[in-house]
């Protein structure tokens, strides 16, 4: 976790989000390989050691709190009973885990075609991924009395991931319909999979 001294967790939180303005803004200026974390934490007016308080990585500072984003999911798909079919629950905790404030929009647009695009954070990539598909199956198997590594928990996670993954390059590219509109449509294309979830599950 970030740590400042004598300042509180609101004195953190400005920081690691002044930390990840500046390296969003160097990295989409510079490129995120010619980009140094002693450029990044200059820029934010702060210092190395701080930096590395805050985000293990040069590519952590591009993902931001992502800890808080699977939390979040978790925590949606953990909650009461709502009658839905389980990947329409699924479907819409990942909605309601990206529906962003418009004036958060532009920082996640950076952050997304970083994300997205940057062949030097696929690696990183792929380790995030597998923190929400294992949130996802984890719940897939609890609703179906299934461990989570079985292939449907599984296959549900990966593909309810790269449908939303897809929703958000297309989003990327558009500029116009809204992030939700993106996923929504993007998890409808779903509705028809999965037949084993539609017996009673």
């Amino acid at each position: 976790m970030c740590a400042v001294t004598e300042t509180g967790s609101n004195a953190r939180a400005d920081t690691r989000a002044r930390i990840e303005q500046a390296a969003l803004e160097l990295f989409r200026l510079k490129g995120f390989e010619q980009v140094t974390i002693d450029d990044v934490a200059a820029a934010a007016g702060t210092s190395r050691r701080t930096f590395f308080r805050c985000f293990a990585t040069k590519a952590d500072a591009v993902w931001g709190d992502f800890g808080a984003h699977v939390a979040r999911l978790e925590g949606l798909l953990a909650g009461p009973d709502d009658g839905l079919p389980v990947l329409e629950r699924v479907c819409a905790a990942y909605v309601e885990a990206n529906d962003y404030a418009a004036a958060d929009l532009p920082v996640l647009r950076e952050r997304m075609r970083l994300i997205l695009t940057e062949p030097a954070l696929l690696a990183h990539s792929e380790l995030r991924y597998a923190e929400v598909d294992r949130a996802v199956a984890e719940h897939v198997a609890r609703r179906i009395g299934a461990a989570p590594g079985d292939l449907l928990p599984r296959l549900v996670a990966t593909t309810t991931r790269a449908a939303a993954t897809a929703a958000f390059e297309v989003w990327l590219a558009d500029g116009r319909t809204p992030l939700t509109d993106h996923l929504h449509a993007a998890f409808a294309e779903l509705a028809g999979a999965f037949p084993t979830l539609r017996k009673g599950t």
